[in-house]
């Protein structure tokens, strides 16, 4: 993990340059935690956790979706996405990731990506619109909505935290560490 492509966040951005640079610097780094893995390293856990990586790929895609294409949009899932029998499996996206390809996890993840991107531009294009402070479609049990705002700060929070239990893994795995 010597070649870091990663880009540095502004420091001195506005709300929306930093917010949006700082999910795309932690989406990097979850690549980077995962480059060069084979499918059999990527679904391989180390104890006493089950997590592994190409889980985490697919939980992130599962949470992109939900986020931005759910709960903003009240839109269904992504597909395969759309088609899991939650109820029968709730962890369903760390599980199924054993005999997946890189190739397939990494596309899942990429499409997820996308799609969120897309709403994030759609929604800060539309004048009419309120920029970061647009509320999901869809509410909580309480009845309040989240804003886009909140939203990319949850999602950056996501990424950093499942990147810490990448670090971790990937050096069970291989012995790599670092950024």
């Amino acid at each position: 993990m010597d070649d870091d492509p990663r880009t540095i966040p502004q420091r001195s951005g506005d709300e929306l340059t930093v917010l949006t640079e700082f999910l795309t610097y932690h989406r990097e780094t979850l690549r980077l935690k995962t480059a060069d893995l084979d499918a059999e390293q990527l679904v391989r856990a180390h104890g006493p956790s089950s997590m592994t990586l190409g889980g985490m790929v697919k939980h992130l895609a599962v949470v992109e979706s939900y986020w931005f294409t759910e709960v903003f949009q009240d839109g269904p899932a992504m597909p395969p996405l759309d088609a899991v029998d939650w109820d029968a499996d709730i962890d369903w996206d760390w599980h199924s990731a054993a005999g997946a390809t890189a190739t397939e996890l990494w596309g899942l993840l990429d499409r997820a990506i996308a799609a969120s991107d897309l709403v994030v531009a759609q929604t800060l294009a539309d004048p009419s619109r309120e920029g970061l402070d647009t509320r999901s479609a869809r509410a909580n049990r309480d009845g309040e909505r989240w804003n886009l705002r909140w939203i990319l700060v949850h999602m950056i929070e996501e990424y950093s935290r499942h990147n810490g239990h990448a670090d971790l893994i990937r050096e069970a795995i291989d012995g790599s560490v670092g950024e």
